[in-house]
C-alpha cells in the first residue's frame, strides 16, 4: 500500500491511499503519525488500521497536488524538534569505491581511504548477522530535526557557507516510537539525502558538517517489508536537458548490512526512544553524480524514481539568505 499526506485548497491536512493515481482519503485521521499511533495502540498493522477507518473518494487530483506542492513529506511531527533525521553510510556494495572517487583529489590522505575501506570491510564481514545476533555497527550521522525536511517539489536551500549541494538517492526508513518506548517501522520512502560533497572531500572528518543540510523524502510511503532488490534512476535536469542520469541499486541483495542491523544500531540508544517521536533514517547509497565530476548548479532539478514507490521525488535547490554573521552570538 502506498500512502501520502497532503493539504487541500483550504490547507486542511489529509491522509490518502494512492490507487492507480487516484487518492482515497483515510477517514478520521489528518496525519500519518496519527494513523501510526492508532495502529500501534490497537496492535495492528498500518494497512489493517486503514481498513478499520475506511476510505472516502477524494476530489483532489494527485498530479495537481504534486504540481502545486501540496503533497507533504509522508511522515512528520507537529513539533519539528521531536523528529530526528539521521543516516548510515558505507552500507551498499560499491559505496566504498564511490567514497574513494569523491576523495580522489585527496588520496594522499591515507587515513581517509584506510578508514573508509576498514568500515566497509567490517560491514561485508559482519553487517548481516544471523537472526537474534548483533552485527557490526555502521557509519552513522545526524542530519537535523524535522525543520530541515522540505516537501516533495520544494527547493533545497544552499547556505551561504556551503561549497556544494549534491544529491544522494536513497531508501528511507520511517519510524514512530510507541507509548511502550519501542520503535515501530511504518514503511519506507524514496529519499534525497542532499549533502555538501566538496566539503566532505576536503577531509573525511568533515563528513559530519557536510550532512547538516536540508533533505527530502516521499512523496509516497510504501508499507510492508522492503523488497530485497530495488532498481531506481537518479537524474539531474538543467532547464530542459538531462545533464546526468544513472541507475542506482538498493535492497538487502545490494547491501552489506541488513535493514535489521542498521535499525538495531540506531535504536539501541535510549535517547532515541521517546514516546511519540518520529525518526527519518537514510540507509545510504553507492551512486552519486559528484563522484563522476558532476557539480549541480542553483536551479538544477534532482529527480529520483523507483517503480515500487510510485511518483518520483523531485527537488531543485536555491540560494538561502545568510542567517548568522561571525561575532553575532550574544553574551548574556
Amino acid at each position: 500500500m502506498n500512502i501520502i499526506q497532503f493539504e487541500d485548497q483550504q490547507q486542511q491536512r489529509h491522509v490518502g491511499v494512492v490507487k492507480q493515481n487516484e487518492i482515497h482519503c483515510v477517514n478520521q485521521v489528518k496525519t500519518i503519525r496519527e494513523l501510526a499511533l492508532l495502529a500501534i495502540r490497537n496492535q495492528t498493522t498500518l494497512e489493517e488500521q486503514v481498513e478499520r477507518l475506511g476510505l472516502s473518494q477524494s476530489d483532489e487530483n494527485y498530479e495537481n497536488l504534486l504540481k502545486n506542492k501540496q503533497v507533504l513529506a509522508p511522515l512528520d511531527h507537529p513539533d519539528s524538534a521531536h523528529c530526528l533525521v539521521s543516516g548510515t553510510g558505507l552500507t551498499h556494495l560499491g559505496s566504498a569505491s564511490t567514497r574513494d572517487k569523491m576523495h580522489q583529489e585527496n588520496l594522499n590522505n591515507a587515513a581517509s581511504v584506510t578508514d573508509t575501506m576498514r568500515i566497509f570491510q567490517w560491514g561485508l564481514e559482519g553487517g548481516k548477522p544471523e537472526q537474534g545476533t548483533t552485527g557490526v555497527q555502521p557509519e552513522w550521522f545526524y542530519k537535523g530535526d524535522g525543520s530541515i525536511v522540505v516537501r516533495p517539489g520544494e527547493d533545497f536551500s544552499l547556505p551561504n557557507f556551503a561549497e556544494d549541494g549534491g544529491e544522494e538517492p536513497e531508501i528511507v526508513g520511517l519510524y514512530v516510537i510507541g507509548d511502550d518506548r519501542k520503535p515501530y517501522r511504518i514503511g519506507f520512502a524514496l529519499g534525497n539525502e542532499y549533502s555538501d560533497h566538496v566539503m566532505e572531500r576536503r577531509n573525511y572528518l568533515y563528513l559530519a558538517h557536510s550532512k547538516l543540510r536540508s533533505c527530502s523524502f516521499g512523496p509516497e510511503l510504501r508499507t510492508g517489508e522492503l523488497p530485497t532488490h530495488l532498481l531506481g534512476m537518479s537524474r539531474i535536469r538543467r532547464g530542459d536537458r538531462v545533464i546526468w542520469e544513472k541507475e542506482f541499486l538498493s535492497g538487502e541483495d545490494n547491501m552489506c548490512h541488513s535493514i535489521a542491523n542498521l535499525e538495531y544500531h540506531h535504536f539501541k540508544y535510549a535517547q532515541f526512544l521517546q514516546p511519540g517521536d518520529v525518526h527519518i533514517h537514510y540507509f545510504g547509497t553507492a551512486t552519486l553524480s559528484f563522484a563522476e565530476q558532476i557539480q549541480a548548479q542553483v536551479g538544477d532539478q534532482f529527480e529520483i524514481e523507483m517503480p515500487e514507490f510510485g511518483h518520483p521525488l523531485k527537488n531543485s535547490f536555491s540560494k538561502a539568505e545568510p542567517e548568522l554573521a561571525i561575532g553575532s552570538v550574544i553574551t548574556l
